[in-house]
């Protein structure tokens, strides 16, 4: 470590003992921010190109380049890097002298003897911090050399005022000034000295660095014509390959990466500084640039000792500084990198800085879960219960692990115990750790209300209506939030399951996200995509997703998962080998579709698609309908009736739909919305709501509406305060003598109660703005205080209740089901038939997955052992 350049991850990974990936790079000072986005858009459209020579000497590049500094062609000439060009100069101007203020990037000194030049340095003080002295500089300079100055330096990262160098210059007319501007772009308000530039000046400018193409190479210079067509004699033509210029064309237009570097580079670079000058022992040099000179004041520990302990026990990598003339074994460089990146190098250093005489005392660091994300190709990929599965997988081996999901967007939603929403899936997951719901695991649930807003529920309670605009300009507030949920759980659980949303390919959308990659770098989790091949073209899926990722995201996808497959899974294998060239990631397993699992869906995608439509009644039973709305909310409070052997549950999606057969219908459920006002409306105008009257009115078919299908069925429903839309107020159905004002005040409440008629007890949770006058109706469901939550007309045909998950309970789901039977002329079962227990099927679920996953390769992604005993 104490010779050559910083970025030799080879010789790192093999001087740790670890894959290259695993190192965490701060000896090579490329841009945090990582390569543009469009990137791998331009070398993918350079590849058809590659059959062809480049142009010779890049010049669509080289007016570029002029066009950006406002120069003429003939002075720029184009480099391999400007490391080629710095190795160029020397050869082509006939002067003897190379003078190079020190310490310095040292190929300055390496290119002039190459060139048989002698080498004269002059030191800078480090007394005065290496600040430059032009002064000094010009004391040295006799008119026969050319002097090689870093704007800013490096490794110091200070710079000198670019308008003495110009007076400088013009004193010293027959000297050449080499400016090497290679991290210029990273200083806020530089004057680079391309403008208003001495005949004498040759700038150099690096654009690997600032785009982070470090494995492309590309750097130009500016200079006199004369300068510049010596330079570019000595070059071989096609040195700079057609990728390079297509990417340096691309990048020349691009501002808007340029701000966003400064801005960033900037704030990272002086909390990092901040933090390195905290500790004991260190002294940070103010440098101006993407890295921080740092200098190390203890006797007993050079720089090269320190470097290798924390690439040893942290795997990250610091570059020592020993080998640039000036400096000693006292001095490193580290690069300005992510605040994630920056927190792990202090503390790396921190705990390789430790004495015997510090450590006595020292606070331990606090303990932080394992992670792993499943994210997915698209919506209903399968994420959910995959999620679950390898929870319940890690509870079966002894880990104590909790789900976690930053946003979830969904009607399906859950009260917790102490009275919060949060969204069903994670209540699942839950549930499948053995662990009682909180909202922590899922702190932003967004309902939607309509088709561009959303309620906005934060750590369990709703905040405001939103639009899609709005939401998106309190993100970030968010995001805060949910790193805090995120962090308290990741100290109390020894590893954390975390579920993204959607695709993180949303190109429009993933620049503001907070569920997918931008979640997955703050846990510092590796991701598995998943894609449900039971669609098709799930390959394609994978391939693409990574081709629209940013380079920083592509890196946190550690594999892939196949999910929902039918058949021989050996037919997969030249596609799984071709993701896996591609892409340069596994497939890590290929689960088999998994029928009946009966697990609450996370959303109504499946719902509304028909694949959960029973086609035929069962044999002797009886027939449930249920209303789809448009906004329909908790459709899983009829997920029990699946499990029946004499229910066929049918929805009925329009007024069509009544015409199959509707003397079989037993019963019909109105269900929750998030829109009460908009779904009424839609029963009225597609002829849902006449058909509903008269199959009221026909007596044959018992009637439940639930939550706002309850409100449906009153006469009249309010919402003065434009709580959920901006109609004001509606009639309902008319069928229950019942009138609804939606409060703003939002009713969030876990229920325990008796189902009057039957004796039975019932549970379940409300989540409404309603409030609701049925003085005249009849009470059936009455909860452990003894207030009314359920009521129904005097024959109790027709009723309603504002408790979701109402039919979870086996015995009262029975007795309603056997009712229907005795209404029918048929014999009840007189018995529970179907238990509502999930916990065979997490265990079920469980198998089957640890039976297709890689599991040991994601426990090591995770930095698990394969087997724990249970404490």
């Amino acid at each position: 470590m104490a010779s050559g350049h910083g970025g030799n991850l080879s010789r790192l990974a093999a001087q740790a003992g670890k894959p290259a990936a695993a190192i965490l790079d701060f000896s090579a000072n490329i841009n945090p921010l990582g390569p543009p986005e469009w990137l791998r858009a331009v070398l993918s459209r350079q590849v058809e190109a590659v059959v062809h020579y480049p142009p010779p000497y890049a010049e669509a590049l080289v007016e570029a380049v002029a066009r950006r500094h406002g120069v003429t062609a003939e002075q720029v000439v184009i480099g391999n890097g400007s490391t080629e060009l710095i190795y160029a100069l020397p050869r082509a101007l006939e002067l003897p002298r190379a003078v190079i203020p020190v310490p310095a990037y040292i190929d300055y000194a390496a290119a002039a003897r190459l060139a048989g030049r002698t080498v004269e340095t002059i030191q800078m003080s480090e007394t005065n911090g290496f600040a430059p002295d032009l002064a000094l500089f010009a004391a040295h300079l006799r008119g026969d050399e050319l002097i090689f100055l870093g704007q800013p330096n490096n490794p110091t990262g200070l710079l000198f005022e670019a308008e003495e160098l110009r007076r400088m210059a013009a004193e010293h007319s027959s000297t050449i000034f080499v400016v090497d501007e290679a991290f210029a772009d990273f200083v806020a308000g530089y004057d680079t000295l391309i403008h208003e530039r001495p005949a004498n000046v040759v700038v150099l400018c690096s654009l690997t660095k600032l785009y982070a193409i470090p494995g492309l190479r590309l750097g130009y210079m500016v200079a006199d014509p004369e300068v510049a067509g010596r330079v570019r004699k000595l070059l071989p033509p096609w040195s700079v390959n057609v990728f390079a210029q297509a990417v340096g064309e691309e990048a020349l237009a691009d501002v808007e990466y340029l701000r966003r570097t400064i801005e960033y580079v900037s704030e990272q670079r002086e909390q990092l500084a901040r933090d390195l000058a905290a500790m004991p022992g260190l002294t940070v040099y103010p440098g101006r640039a993407n890295f921080l000179l740092v200098r190390l004041e203890r006797e007993d520990l050079a720089a090269h000792l320190l470097a290798k302990r924390v690439l040893a026990s942290h795997a990250v990598a610091i570059r020592v500084c020993d080998n640039f003339a000036g400096l000693d074994a006292r001095f490193f460089r580290v690069a300005v990198r992510t605040p994630e990146e920056n927190a792990v190098l202090c503390q790396a250093l921190a705990e390789c800085l430790v004495t015997p005489a510090t450590k006595k005392g020292r606070a331990r660091p606090a303990k932080k879960a394992a992670c792993i994300m499943f994210q997915g190709t698209g919506s209903s990929a399968g994420k959910s219960v995959l999620t679950a599965a390898l929870c319940r997988i890690l509870l079966q081996d002894g880990f104590r692990v909790a789900p976690f999901k930053a946003q979830n967007m969904s009607l399906n939603s859950f009260v917790t115990r102490d009275g919060g929403e949060m969204g069903r899936a994670q209540v699942m997951q839950a549930q499948a750790c053995r662990l009682d719901p909180e909202v922590r695991m899922n702190p932003v649930l967004l309902k939607p209300c309509s088709d561009t807003g959303a309620q906005v529920i934060v750590r369990g309670q709703p905040v405001a209506n939103m639009d899609v605009a709005q939401y998106t300009q309190y993100k970030n507030e968010a995001f805060k939030t949910v790193k805090e949920c995120f962090d308290a759980l990741a100290a109390e659980y020894d590893v954390l399951v975390l579920e993204g949303a959607g695709s993180p390919g949303e190109v429009n959308l993933k620049h503001h996200d907070i569920v997918n990659m931008r979640m997955a770098r703050y846990a510092q989790a590796p991701v598995l995509l998943v894609g449900d091949i039971d669609r098709g073209g799930v390959f394609a899926a994978f391939v693409g997703t990574m081709e629209v990722l940013a380079e920083w995201e592509r890196a946190l996808v550690a594999g892939f998962v196949v999910n929902r497959f039918r058949g021989d899974a050996s037919l997969l294998d030249s596609a799984l080998e071709y993701t896996r060239r591609h892409t340069g990631r596994p497939v890590l397993g290929v689960v088999p579709y998994l029928s009946d699992l009966n697990l609450p869906q996370e959303d109504s995608v499946e719902f509304k698609s028909g694949s959960l439509d029973e086609a035929a009644p069962r044999n002797g039973g009886v027939e449930i309908a249920v209303v789809d709305l448009p906004h329909i909310s908790n459709f899983t409070d009829f997920d029990p009736f699946r499990l029946e052997p004499d229910v066929r549950l049918r929805i009925i999606r329009s007024a069509a739909d009544f015409d199959l057969d509707t003397e079989q219908l037993d019963a019909l459920i109105i269900p929750g919305s998030k829109n009460v006002l908009a779904d009424l409306a839609y029963l009225k105008d597609s002829g849902l709501a006449a058909r509903l009257t008269q199959l009221a009115e026909s007596t044959k078919t018992e009637m439940i509406g639930i939550c706002a299908g309850f409100q449906m069925l009153g006469t009249q429903i309010h919402d003065p305060h434009g709580i959920e839309s901006a109609a004001g107020k509606a009639d309902g159905l008319g069928l229950l003598a019942a009138a609804t004002v939606l409060a703003p005040e939002k009713t969030l409440v876990r229920v325990s109660g008796k189902h009057t008629p039957s004796g039975l007890p019932v549970f379940g949770y409300e989540i409404h703005h309603g409030q609701t006058e049925a003085a005249e109706l009849t009470p059936i469901i009455m909860d452990a205080g003894n207030d009314v939550v359920g009521v129904a007309d005097p024959a109790r045909r027709i009723w309603g209740t504002y408790l979701h998950g109402i039919f979870d309970a086996d015995e009262f789901r029975r007795w309603f089901i056997d009712h229907l039977r005795q209404r029918r002329g048929m014999a009840p079962l007189g018995k529970v038939a179907a238990n509502y227990d999930l916990e065979p099927m997490f265990d079920r679920l469980a198998a089957a997955v640890r039976e297709n996953l890689q599991i040991g390769e994601i426990y090591k992604l995770m930095g698990l052992s394969s087997h724990r005993m249970t404490e």
